[in-house]
Parts: structure tokens; sequence; C-alpha cells
């Protein structure tokens, strides 16, 4: 709380003690007005004239009510001594009032206006907050100073009060916790208070009484008086009494507060057993309201059938004064005397709570029939008691001796009857009750007619007031103060999901708070504090059974999904098993001005779980789908589809993500020519990523046919800047001197070399390179050169897997459409039925859809052609010139790839696998492509490298093996072993040179390696040519010349 919040609480607060100063005041004046009343009645004073005749006459009403009054200021004193708080705050509250004295002006308040302000805190605090409201009610000043009403000597009034207590505590202690229990409880409170203001008035104690009271507790060892509020009768009557509790002994004192905490131990022990034997009286009595309810009404047995209805009316009343009884008891016992609740102990009231709002619920549920039988039980329940009075009536009239006395029961009879003809209104059955008090004198009733009376006269109280001592019995706002219990309610619910409708009784209990708090006079608006309040429980349910019903059933349908990995043991005879779809069988749960719908909170939860887990990792789109299917299947829960551009498993690296990386695709990913696939150089998981075709397909399919063109321009600006690389490195001096010192080399040697270049050449171009420098992760810069050209090939083998992919998208979408020779004509169909416009744009659209698949389907785009055109002019121009010493460089080129796959095959074998690979065809493919786009496959086939490559290698095979011979006869092992070594590594090389100058061999396919760019214009011409006569002749048979005339 803010500091100054109590203050200003406080000061919203005062308004609210007056109004509660006045209604004291009211109540003692009241307690004076009834006191003389009945002394004037009951006077012991022979002069004073007699009003009536009161020998015989107990108006046993009038004590009662005054009970009720006394019981009223006893619960005020007792909630204010229950609230530090107040008391608190009220302290602050008078030392503001301090700060405000001293220096008015600031605050803006009139200085003459604080001194009587004062003077009414004072008197609110004297009045109010002393704890003496109770005692000094009965302190007043009873008998009148002006010679008026005598009270406290009134020996007559003393022994009326005295016997009528007696009397009435006779009836209440016989039936003090027993099953029939109505309110005595209360009227003992009343009885207390009584019997305290007997003793201040008359000043004599009856010690037997006295005793017998205190006897209650044992029997009884706390009462609650509101919410809760608890009363300790002892405490009270030796407080209140002290004289009288000097005379008992210590050891009696001592025993009622051990019986309240043995009470406290048995009640621990036996609340589950109570439980279990109250839910099976609840549930008979509410089958029986249900039938008895359900039957219809017969004429002959009308009045049985009434009777039934009420008794079994009265029985549901009473099991719920018995469970709000032990459950307020028993809970408000356990918070006043600082005791732990066990957890069983928690759930057994929890059921007693929900078992206490079925009664009210079936109550209500039936509440049309109820109010209809309601009035015609009370006729029938006043027709009974006018029945008992007649009888009584005949008896006064027939006997023929006249006496006042006579004449007033008489009246007071005549007076009860004309009451009950009429509605049992509250009114009319106290002045029954008065009358009969005046009226059951002189033995005018026998004693088998008084009793079956005053239990109709008991029933028709009941009866009348049904509805509102039903509310008032199975209203549980004391909850508020109990919280506590609500989470462990919740687990256990959760725990044992079969009981779930029960929640409905709960959350019904927690609603009852809600009226109490709408009068909340601190706050500038109770709905701060019903706010707070909703809060609280929402955060409480959230935590404590629907996150956990959510996360459980997210659990349980991964586990369901994955059942091949055997992630768990989900064997429910070992680990049990718990069916959760009990809570989505449930009605949503009204709460405040929502409905809790447990069933659309977890499928909110569940669509939106699945939607962002889909999005962050779209292959995973069929698990969820399958997770979505099951929790219908299993839950029932009408689970929403994510929508999401439809994507497969075999979707894989994102075109769109590849086209925005690139530059890192490229150096991350290796080729394979044969298979046209992608494979993931190095990977932190235990698997590499690859790329085919499919993946293509279905990427395309997603993002639509517009992304190839977009990615191949994408690939044109990455191509740009490689070039820029490779064209900086052939101008490099070094690298030019070498090269044309190489092509000088050659064309002096080539014919002595039967037109090869020598592979020592090429290997020491190799190997020389190395001295002008190095990377610090060991290559040198022809290693650099080899990975930019591989580079240049990934994209191109990249643009070649694009169009295979989309060739293989058309196929997938076409394959629909009956004949691609004979498509027919949508539009033309749709005019000729007549049909609407918009028929007519859909049919006028399908066209369109259809004419572009079916031109990508039969042509499809030539990228690599076009990627050729687009740079060779700049290749070939002579300002490049540079760039024509490439072919000599192919030969070292590939002998340093051959040897750099050569350490990645056999790093394939080794334990740490960083760096292996079995294949870059990125390489042959990049080398390609450069030839074509300088012209140079002529000039680089004049080098019969590869000839040159094998027959050095071949050489070589047949010296070791000539060796290995020699060596096998003189039986040297060591020599032989190093020689099949050796033998083994030319092999090696060969082989790798071969697979080389295959892949090399077809890649030139792609880029037409057979013509050159002479012959490739050449065809050209001649087709341009040949669609210029084709023209020509075709407007020659179309439109004949005309003669000529000179």
């Amino acid at each position: 709380m803010v500091e100054g919040d109590c203050q200003i609480q406080m000061g919203r607060f005062i308004s609210f003690l007056q109004e509660l100063s006045c209604f004291v005041t009211r109540c003692y004046e009241v307690v004076v007005n009834v006191v003389h009343q009945l002394a004037v009645l009951y006077t012991s004073n022979k002069n004073a004239p007699k009003i009536i005749e009161t020998s015989g006459v107990h108006f046993q009403a009038m004590y009662e009510h005054l009970g009720e009054l006394l019981t009223v200021l006893i619960t005020l004193d007792e909630i204010i001594d229950n609230h530090a708080t107040l008391k608190d705050h009220w302290t602050m509250y008078k030392r503001l009032l301090k700060s405000v004295h001293h220096n008015p002006s600031k605050f803006g308040i009139q200085e003459d206006k604080l001194k009587p302000f004062e003077k009414l805190l004072l008197k609110l605090e004297c009045q109010l907050l002393d704890g003496m409201i109770f005692q000094a009610c009965i302190e007043q000043q009873f008998d009148s100073t002006n010679g008026g009403v005598s009270v406290s000597k009134n020996s007559a009034f003393a022994e009326e009060f005295a016997h009528t207590l007696r009397t009435t505590f006779a009836n209440v202690e016989a039936k003090l916790g027993e099953p029939s229990e109505i309110d005595q409880r209360d009227r003992y409170v009343g009885i207390c208070g009584l019997f305290v203001l007997h003793f201040q008035i008359f000043r004599t104690v009856d010690k037997k009484f006295y005793k017998s009271l205190l006897d209650v507790c044992k029997k009884v060892p706390a009462i609650t008086l509101t919410a809760n509020i608890i009363w300790f009768a002892d405490n009270f009557l030796i407080q209140k009494i002290p004289a009288a509790a000097k005379l008992l002994d210590k050891k009696s004192i001592h025993a009622v507060k051990m019986q309240r905490e043995n009470f406290l131990q048995q009640k621990a022990q036996s609340l589950t057993k109570d439980m279990q034997s109250y839910y099976v009286f609840v549930s008979s009595w509410m089958t029986k309201m249900e039938s008895i309810l359900s039957k219809e009404q017969r004429i002959d047995k009308f009045a049985e059938d009434l009777s039934n209805r009420c008794n079994v009316f009265i029985q549901g009343f009473l099991y719920a004064y018995s469970l709000s009884t032990i459950i307020k008891t028993t809970m408000n016992l356990y918070m006043s005397m600082q005791k732990p609740m066990t957890k069983t102990s928690v759930k057994a009231l929890c059921r007693l709570v929900e078992l206490l709002k079925a009664i009210e619920h079936m109550f209500y549920r039936r509440s049309m029939v109820v109010a209809d039988s309601v009035t015609h039980i009370a006729q029938h329940l006043q027709y009974q008691a006018l029945h008992s009075i007649s009888v009584a009536k005949k008896r006064v009239i027939s006997d023929k001796k006249y006496s006042e006395q006579r004449l007033d029961v008489l009246s007071a009879l005549v007076l009860a009857e004309n009451t009950l003809n009429g509605p049992s209104t509250k009114q009319r059955r106290l002045i029954v009750s008065l009358a009969l008090s005046v009226g059951t004198q002189m033995k005018t009733f026998k004693d088998e007619e008084l009793l079956p009376l005053q239990l109709v006269l008991k029933k028709l109280d009941l009866i009348s007031e049904l509805t509102e001592r039903v509310r008032a019995q199975c209203d549980c706002c004391f909850l508020y103060w109990h919280r506590a219990v609500f989470p462990i309610y919740l687990d256990d619910v959760y725990e044992n999901a079969v009981d779930s409708a029960r929640l409905h009784y709960m959350f019904s209990a927690l609603r009852d708070c809600v009226p109490a708090m709408m009068h909340a006079r601190h706050l500038e608006s109770y709905e701060v504090l019903l706010e707070c309040y909703d809060k609280e429980i929402m955060e409480v349910l959230n935590e404590h059974l629907l996150d956990k019903l959510c996360k459980e059933i997210e659990k349980d349908l991964r586990l369901s999904v994955h059942t091949h990995l055997k992630l768990d043991d989900r064997n429910p005879f070992r680990v049990g098993m718990k069916d959760l779809a009990h809570f989505f069988f449930l009605n949503p749960i009204r709460f405040f001005n929502r409905f809790i719908d447990i069933k659309a909170y977890v499928t909110h939860y569940l669509d939106k779980t699945f939607y962002n887990l889909t999005t962050v990792a779209l292959h995973d789109w069929a698990t969820y789908s399958e997770m979505r299917n099951l929790a219908t299947q299993r839950y029932g829960l009408s689970m929403t589809e994510a929508h999401l551009p439809s994507q497969t498993l075999e979707q894989g690296l994102d075109v769109l993500e590849i086209m925005r990386n690139i530059h890192v695709f490229v150096s991350r990913y290796l080729y394979n020519l044969n298979n046209q696939i992608f494979i993931e150089r190095t990977s932190n998981n235990k698997h590499l990523n690859t790329i085919n075709i499919r993946h293509i397909a279905n990427s395309i399919r997603t993002h639509g046919t517009g992304i190839m063109n977009t990615t191949v321009n994408f690939t044109y600006q990455f191509l740009r800047k490689k070039f820029y690389i490779f064209s900086q490195f052939m101008y490099d001096e070094h690298i030019k001197s070498r090269l044309i010192k190489d092509i000088r080399f050659f064309r002096e040697v080539k014919d002595q070399n039967d037109h090869k270049y020598p592979f020592e050449r090429a290997d020491k171009f190799n190997r020389g390179i190395r001295k002008l420098g190095i990377t610090p992760d060991g290559q040198s810069y022809l290693d650099q050169f080899r990975q930019l050209i591989s580079q240049i090939g990934n994209a191109m083998g990249y643009v070649r897997m694009i169009r295979s992919g989309g060739l293989h998208c058309c196929s997938s979408a076409i394959r629909f459409v009956p004949d691609l020779e004979d498509i027919v004509n949508f539009e033309e169909l749709v005019k000729e039925e007549g049909l609407s416009e918009e028929t007519q744009k859909a049919a006028r659209q399908l066209d369109s859809v259809l004419s572009d698949l079916t031109r990508n389907f039969a042509e499809g785009t030539e990228y690599f052609k076009m990627l050729v055109d687009v740079f060779a002019p700049e290749f070939r121009s002579p300002k490049n010139m540079h760039l024509r010493n490439f072919y000599i460089i192919v030969p070292p080129l590939t002998l340093n790839f051959v040897e750099h796959s050569i350490s990645c095959k056999e790093k394939l074998n080794k334990k740490n696998k960083s760096g292996a690979a079995f294949t870059d065809d990125g390489f042959a493919m990049g080398v390609a492509y450069i030839l074509k786009l300088l012209d140079q496959y002529q000039e680089f086939d004049s080098l019969h490298w590869f000839q040159s490559v094998r027959e050095k290698y071949v050489k070589e095979i047949r010296a070791v093996a000539k060796q290995q011979n020699v060596q096998s006869i003189n039986q040297d092992e060591k020599l032989l072993q190093t020689m099949n070594l050796t033998h083994k590594r030319l092999e090696v090389c060969l082989q790798e040179f071969e697979l080389l100058y295959f892949s090399l061999s077809s890649a030139r396919i792609f880029f037409r390696a057979d013509k050159t760019a002479a012959e490739e214009n050449q065809e050209k011409k001649e087709k341009e040519e040949e669609s210029v006569k084709a023209s020509n002749g075709d407007l020659s048979n179309s439109t004949p010349a005309d003669p000529v005339v000179k």
C-alpha cells in the first residue's frame, strides 16, 4: 500500500462509522425501551396498575428478539476486536489530524471546524473502537430517574427474566449439536447476552445456570457469528461476569480450553468420514427431492403429498445448516488458533462446500415448483394451527365462568385465528407467537395438543422463510478469508479429473464473496476490490489448473505422435493414467462477468502454440497437423487450421533463403553433377542437409514460378562480384608473367611432346605459387582461386537446379490437364452458355493459367545461355586480354583440385570428419563455364592435358609394378609394403583425374562445347536468314503480285 493510502481510506470510512454509531445508539434505546415495557408488565409493585394478568404468561418471543439484538452488538464488538488493520489505520489517521491541527491553512481547512470533528472522532472511538459496544449497552441506566419505571428493584420482573432464560436455554441446549438443529447456536449467543444483561441489572448470579451455560462450550467449542468472526462463550462469560468466574475452579475453565483443541483434533480425523456420510445424505436427499417434485399431485392424497414435500424441504435446509456449521466452525477455529490444516482436511472441507452449494443449486433449479409448493404447504400448516386453536377456543367458550383472565385468553386466541387467516408474513407470525403466549395460560391447551401446535408453528416459520434461510445458510462469503485453500483444491481437481464438474459449485461459492464486497466504503469504488479479487482467483486458476492442463495435453499429444521414438514409458499399468478429457465436457463456468470455458482456453493455447512453432520450423507442419487431428479425436477439441503456406517435409532450405544468402550458400554447400543435389560441407549436427530438385520444386510451388527469374537475377549479381575478383587474380603480375611464360614454353616444346602439356610443368606451377604466400590456415593463392571457381560453378549448378525444379513443378501442376496438344478454351464455352460476367472472368483466368503452364512446360527457360550471353562479350573484349591466359592455368588448377579432393575423401574414414567431402563438381562446372565465356575450349583441348596425365600415371604404375615383381623375388617386406602404398596412391590419383575429366566433359555439354563462338554466330545467322525467307514465302503465297504496267 502506498504511503498515505491508509489515511485516505480511513477518511472515506468515517461516514460509515458515523452511520454505525447512529445504529448502535438506536439499539441502546430499543433495549432500554423493551426492558421498560417488560418491567411494567411484570411489576412487583402491588399498587401499580396492572395492564394484563401475567401470572402464567411468558413472552418468550420478546426475550428471543432482545437476545438477537444483543447478539448484533456482541458481533460488532468481535468484528472490531479482530480488525487489527482498522485500529492501525485509525491511529495513523489521528496522527495526521494532529499535523493538520498545527497548520490548518496548509491543508485548506477552517480551524473552527477542526474542534467539532475531533470531538466526533473521540466519540466514535469511545463508542465503537474500544470494544465497549455491548458493555455500554448493558451498563445503561435502566431505572427511570424521574420516578418512572423501576427495573433493578422489580423482583417479579427479575424472576420472570430468569425463568424465561432457563426455559429458552433448556429448549436450546436439547437441540445443540443434534441433526435437527436450526438456529440454536445463534440463540445461545443471545441467551449469554441476556444472562449478562440480567446480571448487570439485578446483580445476582445463578451459579448453577452459569455453570450450565459454560458446560455448553464442551459440546460447542466455538460459534461463528458472521463470516470469519468466531466467538468463544467461555471467554465472554468469564470476562463479563468475573465475580461468578472466581467461584469456578481453574480446572473446569482449563478443561473448556482443552476441549477446543481436542475438538479440532477429532474433527481433523473425522472430516473425511463426515464428508462421505454427508455425500450419501445429500445425494439421496437430492434424488428424493427430484422424485417428489416430478410426481404429479393427486387430489385424494394432496395433504399427504404436501406433508412429504414440507419434510423434504426442511430436511434439505437442515443438511445445509449442518454443513455450514461444520465448515465455518472448523475453518475459523483453525484460523483463530493458528493451527495448520492438513491437505486431507482441506480437500474434505472443500467437498463439504460443494455439497452445500449443491443443496442451494437444487432449490434454485426447482425454484418454480418449490415456490408453488411453499404457498400450499404454508396454507396447509395454517389450517392445522387454526384447527388446534379452534379446539382450544371452544374449550374456553364452553367454560361459563367469567373472568378478565379468561377474556384475555379468548381475545388472544381470536387474534391468533384472525392473524393466521392471511399470508404468512413475519409480522403476522410474530403476532401469533405473542398472542399464544397469552392464550396458552389457564390450561387452555392439553399437553398433547400444545406440542404439535408448537411444531406446526416452527414448520410454518421455516417454510415461510425457506428461500431466505437456505440462501443464508449456503452463503459462502467466509471463503474470502480462506482463499488459501483454493490452490490445494484446484490441485485436487486436476488430479481427480473424473469429478471435474464440481468446479461449478466451488466457483459459485467464490462468487458469494462479491455482494459483501460491493458494500466496501474505504475505497474510491468497490470495483477496485472486485478487480483485485477477480485477478487473484484467475491467476490461481491459471497456475494450478488451466496452464497445467494445457502443458499436460500438449505433452500427451507430442508423446503420442512420437511414439516411434520411445521417449517415455507410457504403459498405463506402470505409470497410471489420467483422463483429462473430462474437463472438456464441462459447461463454461460463470465467474464475475465472464465465462471460463476450459475447452476453449486449451484449444486456444494449442492453436497458438502449434501455429507459432510451425512458423518457426515450417517443415514440422505435418507433425502439428497430426497433433491437431489427435486432439480432436482424443479430447474433442475443435482446432483451427494454421493456414500457413503449404509445405512438405521435403522442403529443405527455402529458395528465398538461398537466394538472399547465395554467397553463403555456394561456400557452404558442395554440388554433385550427376545426382543434381547439393550437400552441406560441414554441420554442427549429426546430419548434413541436402537440397535436391524435389525440394526446389516444393519451394517454387510455395512461392510461385516468379521466384525463378528473381533467383537467376540474384545469381547474375553474385557472378558479377566473383568475376571481378577472378579478373584481379588473372591480372596480377606474378600470375600473368608465369602464365605467359608457360604458354611460350608449350609452343616451343609441343612438337617434341606430341602436343601434350607436360605434367611436370603444371606440378611446378602448383608448387611454385606457394612461394608467393600462404593464408593462416595454410592455403595458397591457387587454392583460393580454385575455391572461387568452385563457387562460380556452384552458382551455375544452382541455376541448373532451379530450372529442373521449375520443370518438375510445372509437370506436377499440369498433370491434371488431359491433353496438352488440345486444350479447350473455357472462356468461349462459358460465353456460349451465356453465364455471368464473374464466371467469364474466372474462365479467362483459368485459360491464362493453363497457357502459362503449357508454355513453361514445353519450353523451359535457357538460363545457362542467358548467363553465357550476358558475360561473354565482356570476357572476349580486347580490354580483358589478360583473361585469355586462363586455359593455361587449368592444368595446375586440376592438379590442385585432385590433391584437395583426395585429402577430403581420406578424411571420411577418420574419426574427426572436419573438412571431409565426397563430391565437389562445382569446380568442373566453373571451369567449363569460364572456358565457354572466353571461347577457349579449342585452346584447352590443344593442351591434351588429361591424356598427358593418364600417360604419366600409367607409366609410373607400370614402373612400380615392375619393381614389385623384383622385390617379391628378393623378399624385402618393408620395401614391398612401400611399393604397395605407392601403387595404391598412383591409382587413386589416376582415378580422381578420370572422375574430373568425366565431370568436365559432362559440364561442357551444358555450354555446347562442340561449337566455337564463330560457329555459333554462323549458325545464328543461317537461322535468321531461314526465318526471313519463310516469312517472305508466306507473304508471296498469301498476296499475289499485281502485273506491272509499263
